[in-house]
């Protein structure tokens, strides 16, 4: 049995602030999906919604909000939380449907309206919740937890403000070419600089926003897509959704401990790291034969990280790549050519999603623009709270 599935159609409705539903904002993404892919909304045998929360409460976006939204027809419905790696699990859990012969066509959809400014901890007393914990205890809101992350590169590798700005300029450049990005419009380093300090050492244009938006995938077995007329269509060969090696001897928040390797050797790598090895094994493919790479970048100096953390580079050797132009449009390895979470901002159960539409129209050959010549293989990456990993592989 063939481990691919197809991507028959990816939409995104734009990100932005727009003050309306997620439900207009999924719906939107979701027939654009449909219509990319030629598929009829009644032919799909799955719905696999990727969760949020507010309030501590999941389910507000969930796959039957948009069953519902686009019309009840009867599909098998799923929905997943994972944090920021919701959507790549509801890929994998699309994909497992076809692969297990329950469907031959899924809709994979994610949504968001995020509240203005920083994502703050639900309300009530739960002790037993690490996030919680880490903002109640810390005071650590995501922004602490990036400029901690910045300093530590700053001090163990070297990294400098100004490799931090320029990772900021080279996806606001790529995110001005994209027009379902939020921000279109190039910046300077001095810009960067120039920006209120947040979180020591980041500044403003350091840190990704909170952002409203969608996004949505039709995928589909191999056979279906062949008899449907698409005969070299963009495939997923991997997806990995790993968890944590016990001991975990870097801190990673919302954990505010590491484990003891007194008496258990920490693993060869970080979970970071571990999460991108994963998805190249089942893939059968390694760093040297990706064409592009979208990762999760938070900060600026979280993206240095996820170069190291694929492979791209050897450890600490992130800022040195940049320095050299090899993620830049153009450079050996692309990094984020649809802008990133620099010009999207996060919408947390659709950007996992927005990465493998961004995928799917560079394999393609659609990314108008901002588009990687002869791509053929790429990855993303991103981490959910709580120890969800995150990646996927799509090649052509």
């Amino acid at each position: 049995m063939t481990s691919e599935v197809a991507v028959l159609g990816a939409g995104m409705h734009p990100w932005g602030k727009w003050g309306r539903s997620f439900i207009e904002y999924g719906t939107a993404a979701a027939r654009a999906a449909l219509a990319d892919a030629g598929v009829d909304w009644r032919d799909v045998g799955s719905i696999v919604g990727a969760d949020t929360v507010r309030g501590g409460y999941p389910g507000y976006v969930a796959g039957a909000t948009f069953a519902k939204a686009l019309g009840w027809q009867g599909a098998r419905v799923a929905s997943v939380y994972a944090a920021c790696a919701s959507g790549a699990q509801a890929i994998n859990t699309a994909r497992t449907q076809i692969l297990a012969g329950l469907s031959d066509v899924v809709l994979v959809v994610g949504a968001d309206a995020a509240p203005k400014g920083f994502f703050r901890p639900a309300g009530g007393d739960r002790q037993d919740d690490p996030d919680w914990l880490r903002f109640r205890v810390l005071g650590a809101t995501n922004p602490t937890y990036f400029g901690l992350y910045a300093r530590r590169r700053m001090a163990v590798h070297g990294d400098t403000l100004e490799d931090f700005a320029q990772v900021k300029v080279k996806n606001a450049a790529a995110g001005a070419l994209n027009p379902n990005a939020r921000y279109r419009k190039t910046v300077t380093a001095e810009e960067v600089a120039a920006s209120a300090v947040v979180a020591d050492p980041l500044r403003l244009l350091d840190i990704c926003a909170t952002s409203d938006g969608a996004a949505a995938l039709v995928l589909s077995s191999m056979e279906f897509a062949r008899r449907h007329g698409a005969s070299d269509p963009v495939r997923i060969r991997a997806v990995s959704t790993v968890t944590p090696t016990y001991p975990t001897t870097v801190l990673d928040l919302p954990d505010i401990a590491t484990d003891s390797a007194a008496t258990v050797a920490p693993a060869d790598g970080t979970f970071r790291a571990s999460i991108a090895h994963a998805a190249y094994e089942e893939a059968g493919i390694g760093p040297d034969e990706l064409s592009f790479a979208e990762v999760y970048d938070l900060s600026t100096a979280l993206e240095l990280q996820w170069y190291e953390d694929l492979g791209l580079c050897g450890e600490g050797e992130g800022a040195k790549l940049l320095r050299e132009g090899a993620t830049a449009p153009g450079g050996r390895i692309p990094v984020n050519p649809s802008g990133g979470l620099a010009s999207f901002g996060e919408a947390v159960p659709a950007q996992a999603i927005a990465q493998v539409c961004e995928l799917t129209w560079q394999l393609r050959g659609t990314a108008g623009a901002r588009q990687i010549s002869g791509a053929r293989a790429g990855i993303t990456a991103n981490q959910g709270l709580f120890g969800h990993g995150s990646s996927v592989v799509a090649v052509r």
